[in-house]
């Protein structure tokens, strides 16, 4: 098969998908609507009516996260298969793999520009995958709840408030005792704390520096 003849297999398979998802959520739009006027109607919620919006935003949730997968399916699927089967280190290491060719650098060639630079929808992509696998123990958005909760925020990450960030380690369970914890010493599986992981990709050999960049970006694309 040729490239072109691939490549036009490839587009013909996501445009079906894309189609069937589109006819999904058109019904989901539907149903919501109907759900809308029929409580405007008798102004009370019946058991059957609540389950089935509950349903709906089910529904919902799973096709965005199809959506997110479907243009960039061959992209997202080792780490998709990873952590469907919890194997969390290979995950973790996928995790980098995924952002460092989107970047299209080698980790000790990026810059802060080139942080500043990953598509919002990448990160959100990878951090809904981490989020939906790990029932919502990992993922970048839970990361940045940590910092956020510790009193982080976009001015302390320009601040490059080493303090901050050693808390937020703490929290992680990557700083133990005045000291970070390598990789190899972390607990890949649903017992680590919470946002323990993804880890590997935050083990810049800028350090704190590197760190703070990619908090801020998290914080600009409102993860």
């Amino acid at each position: 098969m040729t490239n072109s003849k691939y490549r036009q297999d490839i587009d013909l398979q996501l445009d079906q998908q894309l189609s069937k998802i589109k006819v999904q959520l058109e019904e989901l739009d539907r149903r919501v609507l109907e759900l809308e006027k029929n409580a405007s109607k008798t102004a009370t919620v019946t058991p059957s009516s609540e389950k089935e919006s509950s349903e709906i935003a089910t529904k919902i949730s799973e096709l965005k996260e199809n959506f997110f997968l479907v243009s960039d399916i061959y992209r997202y699927r080792n780490l998709q298969n990873y952590l469907v089967e919890e194997k969390w280190s290979e995950a973790d290491t996928e995790t980098i793999d995924l952002i460092l060719k989107i970047t299209e650098k080698e980790i000790e060639d990026l810059s802060p520009e080139d942080i500043k630079q990953i598509p919002c929808k990448d990160l959100m992509t990878i951090d809904q995958l981490w989020r939906k696998h790990s029932k919502n123990r990992f993922g970048f958005s839970i990361q940045l709840g940590v910092y956020q909760e510790l009193g982080g925020n976009l001015d302390t990450t320009v601040e490059q408030n080493r303090e901050l960030i050693a808390k937020w380690g703490d929290r992680l369970g990557w700083h133990e005792k005045g000291r970070w914890l390598k990789c190899s010493e972390l607990d890949y599986s649903l017992n680590a704390p919470t946002g323990c992981l993804p880890s590997r990709w935050w083990n810049s050999p800028y350090g704190s520096k590197m760190t703070n960049f990619f908090l801020g970006r998290l914080i600009s694309c409102n993860l």
